[in-house]
């Protein structure tokens, strides 16, 4: 065996006892691999994300999983080899994440010619808002208050039961009756409604 392979089996056999420490909740032993890994990892995966930001925001994830899941992790040839293969898999569930949202905001900017100028503003979102808001105005009494505690005021079906002195069913009941008359009144509105929402999330 050449000297070569002796000092890597040396690092090896000391990472793995460093990294034993870790997964008994030595944060020293965390703090070593931080120290020995995160520039190179950041290099290595802001050659294909291009954004030194994201990719420090990817590196430290890694190492807060690596953390997280310390008692279960196996480290199979390195623990150099399985951050730098778990920052790969990171970078890449990035980069397809990136090309969906991509692809979905540009099939609603599309679709938005349709609907909207190029001077498109908020007064249009308050006009669809005013129309939701009637909508909502023009359902029965009982049926109005229970979507608006569970859409408003974010309770759930039995909190609104309890509070309205009313059975989980008729609340049941009352929701998919409110649902079901705003689908029908929204109907013409439909891709306007979205159009603008979602613009409006991916704008912000």
């Amino acid at each position: 065996m050449s000297v070569h392979q002796t000092d890597k089996g040396n690092r090896f056999t000391e990472e793995l006892f460093i990294f034993e420490r870790m997964a008994d909740g030595d944060h020293l032993a965390l703090r070593f691999f931080f120290d020995k890994y995160y520039d190179e990892l950041c290099n290595y995966v802001n050659l294909y994300i291009r954004d030194r930001a994201v990719s420090e925001d990817i590196v430290q994830d890694i190492f807060i999983y690596f953390w997280e899941k310390r008692g279960s992790i196996k480290i199979d040839s390195s623990v150099k080899f399985y951050l730098l293969r778990a920052s790969r898999n990171k970078f890449l569930n990035h980069i397809r994440d990136e090309k969906s949202h991509k692809a979905i905001q540009n099939t609603v900017w599309s679709k938005s010619e349709k609907f909207i100028s190029p001077n498109y503003n908020l007064l249009d979102v308050h006009k669809i808002e005013e129309i939701i808001n009637s909508s909502i105005e023009n359902l029965p009494p009982r049926c109005r208050e229970v979507y608006l505690l569970h859409k408003n005021e974010d309770l759930t079906y039995k909190e609104i039961a309890s509070q309205m002195d009313i059975s989980l069913k008729t609340v049941e009941n009352q929701m998919t009756i409110a649902i079901k008359k705003l689908k029908v009144q929204l109907a013409p509105y439909y891709d306007q409604i979205f159009v603008l929402l979602f613009i409006c999330l991916i704008e912000k």
